[in-house]
């Protein structure tokens, strides 16, 4: 596998930035965005909120897997991950296998100014929206930390974050072109 075609996945809690720094990202690289959220509602002809409605996560997470798995090329491609796919046992190893995992990371108070502003997550779909962003976040936290590369989003520029995140990707698609010779 050449190394400038390995696929880079974005993964980090609601409002870190994934879906804003993926797009730039892949302008410049050249690669096409999958937004795992969007291609899943895309299949299945609905919104996120009304598949968490009548099917539950559970379900959901499963159609995550499947996208992971078969949902998008092995190359060329920069995907977005939902917040809670990387939680799930096995996904972060299967997507470190498949390219380079930035995790994208942002303050406690940053994630909840900016959710704060959307409406269209299910998971924030409760009575008190700031306490279950304050809980997911204190159990994700760890699985994030661990999935790959971390980068802090906090204050900082949109253009400062894609230069980060190209750097990690430069570097780890190396790393990683080597550890899977092509055929």
């Amino acid at each position: 596998m050449n190394a400038t075609d390995v696929n880079l996945y974005l993964v980090g809690f609601m409002g870190t930035g994934k879906s804003t720094v993926g797009r730039t990202v892949a302008q410049r690289l050249g690669f096409r965005l999958y937004d795992s959220d969007y291609e899943i509602e895309q299949q299945q002809g609905r919104s996120i909120g009304d598949i968490f409605a009548k099917d539950g996560e559970p379900a959901f997470r499963i159609m995550e897997r499947t996208f992971v798995e078969s949902g998008h090329p092995t190359e060329r491609a920069v995907v977005a991950c939902g917040g809670g796919l990387v939680v799930q046992p096995g996904l972060a190893d299967m997507l470190r296998a498949r390219g380079v995992v930035v995790c994208l990371h942002a303050s406690l108070e940053t994630v909840l100014e900016r959710t704060g502003r959307h409406k269209h997550r299910p998971l924030l779909n409760v009575e008190d929206p700031a306490e279950r962003i304050r809980t997911l976040y204190a159990a994700r936290e760890p699985v994030y930390r661990n999935a790959g590369t971390v980068i802090l989003t906090d204050g900082r520029a949109l253009g400062e974050v894609v230069a980060h995140v190209l750097r990690v990707w430069r570097r780890e698609s190396q790393d990683f072109a080597r550890a899977r010779p092509g055929p």
